[in-house]
């Protein structure tokens, strides 16, 4: 089984960035827990803070992968062009979100992904990850 974890804008940035909201332990720490969680699954792992990139990374591996977790971050409200990416693949997506949105700037409550999520999970901070991932097996 291969799960693709893809991570939006600034997200590179975790266990910097505005830790009361997101922690403080980088991502990269965070997925090699993961990797040692699921020996059976390939799980790879992408970040980048530029949209076309984000997207190419989805049609890459769109038909070919068994899942992808996608944190677009503030791309996730914004981005008609991923949204369309996530409808166009056939690969289940599921869209993770650290903090809760909802309790979070108005402006954070809409997710143009979300209508072509298999799923979504928000709010229950770096694990959010674990279940999406865990949703796939």
């Amino acid at each position: 089984m291969k799960v693709l974890i893809v991570n939006g804008p600034n997200l590179n940035l975790l266990g910097k960035r505005e830790p009361t909201i997101y922690g403080d332990a980088s991502f990269e720490d965070y997925f090699k827990s993961l990797q040692k969680k699921y020996p059976k699954i390939e799980l790879t792992y992408y970040q980048s803070n530029i949209e076309g990139e984000l997207i190419d990374k989805l049609h890459e591996v769109g038909f070919s992968y068994d899942g992808i977790v996608l944190n677009a971050a503030a791309y996730t409200h914004t981005s008609v062009g991923i949204a369309d990416a996530v409808k166009a693949i056939e690969t289940p997506v599921i869209e993770v979100h650290i903090s809760n949105v909802y309790n979070r700037e108005e402006f954070r409550h809409h997710s143009y992904i979300s209508p072509n999520a298999s799923g979504i999970i928000v709010g229950m901070g770096l694990k959010g990850y674990d279940l999406a991932v865990q949703s796939f097996t």
